[in-house]
């Protein structure tokens, strides 16, 4: 064998082994106590799991030896835990978070450093066991930078599904309580008049970047202006934008709180409700006829009420909706639940602070929802509702490695999520207690 030929047999040989040493180097075992592999279904004791780069590779029977898959293997203990899919919250505003200093941080912050607290806020979120959320309502380019760059993997955080707004003039999502050269200048070109201009208005966003379509159906609570929570899209601008964005391949969210307007959205076509506040019985048969979601937000109900009865920062319109609508979603939820509507889990983070998506959970529980149910709202409703179930929402071979675990089983005790003791996103530790 000639020199060259003997350099090159050499370099592949050492390229072969730097490639079989990445490749061990990237495998996790996992030793786990008890699996929830999928909400609904039996628990699993004594799992050993692999994972390779960010996939699950194997879910073995017992605790098999982690040097049996190889000398560089990272070995997890979890026999002491109870192991389930990551959660997901279906509504957050990762952009903002409620409180007194709202206006003048809306004046002082630029955007980029608005960017920069919103990865905190990100990072805050994933921690806390949500390895998935659906950013219904932020500032767009900047919310499409932070997604593009977490799946790059520039940045950390969780796995952001990214909303364009589309609402009308004067409505919940146009800018309100500010002087009006200043509503002029914060308009955005997705607020739009009529079925046509909302017809541009969503092919706008989505030509910028949006994974779905967010309107808003109804008036909303935080609207500085007395102008109610019932309809105020008309039902010709609904159906514009609901098709524009299917012909798009683009699922719509509708932000509504009255029943008038919940029924409108769902007969345009929407894939689900946000709030869903003041839904009846009419509205729930739209619900199981269209198989819309519902994504409650309870959290955001519980967290304005406190604020509205113990500080004394929001406007009278703002105080008023804000006790009546927040203090009557739960019972609301309650009818839903019983009626048999699909729910997706949803806190309104942003309104409620990023970090305490779990309480969410506990607030259903007391609507009455039952334990396995919260849990599969929270993962393979989600996952359904994003169009993501053939990646996530359930621990399976061929599947993204996202899960949690706590001390103990939320299936007993749903507070369980409020602590968790490990959090891996795409095969990634981020929490190790």
């Amino acid at each position: 064998m000639n020199i060259r030929k003997k350099g090159l047999t050499l370099g592949l040989f050492l390229v072969s082994c730097l490639i079989h040493f990445v490749t061990l180097a990237n495998t996790k075992v996992l030793h786990i106590g008890k699996l929830l592999a999928e909400p609904g279904k039996s628990v699993s004791t004594q799992q050993t799991m692999v994972i390779e780069d960010s996939v699950i590779k194997q879910i073995i029977q017992g605790y098999q030896a982690p040097e049996s898959f190889g000398e560089n293997v990272e070995f997890i203990d979890l026999k002491d835990r109870f192991v389930m899919p990551g959660l997901m919250d279906m509504h957050v505003h990762l952009q903002f978070e409620l409180g007194p200093k709202n206006d003048s941080e809306s004046l002082k912050m630029s955007d980029q450093l608005v960017e920069m607290r919103s990865l905190m806020f990100a990072m805050r979120t994933l921690k806390a066991g949500f390895t998935t959320v659906r950013d219904v309502g932020s500032m767009s380019q900047e919310m499409y930078a932070m997604r593009d760059a977490i799946n790059n993997g520039w940045v950390e955080g969780p796995r952001i599904i990214a909303a364009g707004g589309v609402g009308i003039t004067g409505g919940h999502a146009d800018v309100s309580g500010v002087k009006p050269e200043l509503m002029e200048l914060y308009t955005q070109p997705t607020v739009c008049d009529g079925p046509y201009d909302c017809r541009r208005a969503t092919r706008n966003a989505i030509k910028y970047g949006a994974d779905l379509i967010k309107i808003t159906s109804t008036g909303g609570v935080l609207t500085d202006r007395a102008t109610g929570t019932g309809q105020q899209m008309e039902m010709d601008e609904l159906k514009e934008v609901v098709l524009a964005a299917k012909r798009m391949g683009r699922k719509v969210a509708s932000h509504a709180h009255q029943e008038d307007g919940i029924i409108a959205a769902l007969e345009a076509g929407v894939d689900s409700i946000e709030h869903g506040s003041y839904a009846g019985e009419k509205a729930f048969r739209l619900f199981k006829k269209t198989g819309a979601y519902l994504v409650p937000t309870l959290l955001a109900g519980y967290t304005v009420v406190e604020m509205a009865q113990n500080s004394d920062f929001m406007s009278p319109a703002i105080k008023d909706k804000a006790i009546k609508v927040g203090g009557d979603m739960q019972g609301n939820l309650a009818r839903a639940y019983k009626a048999g509507v699909k729910i997706a889990f949803g806190t309104d983070s942003g309104v409620s602070q990023h970090g305490t998506n779990a309480y969410e959970a506990v607030l259903m529980a007391e609507a009455g929802m039952n334990n396995v149910d919260i849990l599969k709202s929270a993962t393979i409703n989600a996952a359904d509702l994003i169009g993501m179930t053939d990646k996530i929402g359930t621990l399976e071979v061929g599947k993204q490695a996202d899960m949690i675990a706590t001390d103990g089983s939320p299936i007993d005790d749903i507070k369980q999520l409020l602590d968790v003791d490990f959090v891996m996103k795409d095969g990634k530790v981020f929490v190790k207690k």
